[in-house]
């Protein structure tokens, strides 16, 4: 066998190409492009140095990572990620950045050190072994999805377990969830009195 042909066997046996439909393809595709988009979106979230396009990074960041929970069949969990925290958490990162008022640039600059420069190299080393680890950890296994999972992930499934069979501890937990909000609101009102 020549060179050529080794790598023609180690590309089949990483996509199992013999056994995969269009549509497996299709959603290979997307996964990696939604990881793409992901790890980009981390690492332009980290460096940049003006914190409302960090934010904006890290929307994109939750857009992509809900885009993955799509494709393992967890309807419910990426709905959640982008009503919570697309929605919610980043509503009040960028109410807290703009009463921060972070104009000025010069503050957040930093020095490279030997110790940054040193955690960079070490951080990349660490990743380069998981992911050695993680390939020939995996290499050669097909694991299919359980019958059961495409039926776990979505509301309907997660509504009947928490209505019927957690019924007390929902209800529980709402009126927890109603006496905090309540106290909330009497301490603010005796505040503003």
């Amino acid at each position: 066998m020549n060179n050529f042909e080794l790598q023609l066997n180690f590309f089949a046996i990483i996509l199992h190409l013999k056994e995969i439909t269009f549509m497996q393809t299709l959603e290979l595709v997307f996964f990696i492009a939604f990881a793409i988009i992901a790890i980009f979106s981390a690492i332009m979230m980290v460096t940049r140095r003006n914190p409302i396009s960090s934010a904006l990074f890290l929307i994109l960041n939750f857009f992509s990572v809900s885009g993955v929970y799509l494709l393992l069949k967890a309807q419910f969990i990426a709905i959640i990620q982008v009503l919570v925290y697309m929605g919610a958490i980043m509503v009040l990162f960028l109410f807290v950045i703009m009463l921060l008022n972070l104009q000025d640039e010069k503050k957040l600059s930093e020095i490279i050190t030997y110790r940054k420069i040193t955690s960079v190299l070490l951080s990349v080393l660490l990743m380069g072994l998981l992911f050695i680890t993680f390939f020939f950890g995996f290499m050669g296994k097909k694991s299919e999805i359980h019958s059961t999972a495409e039926t776990i992930g979505k509301a309907e499934f997660l509504g009947k377990e928490l209505f019927l069979k957690y019924a007390f501890p929902v209800e529980v937990a709402g009126l927890l969830l109603l006496a905090a909000v309540v106290g909330a609101v009497v301490l603010a009102k005796k505040k503003f009195e």
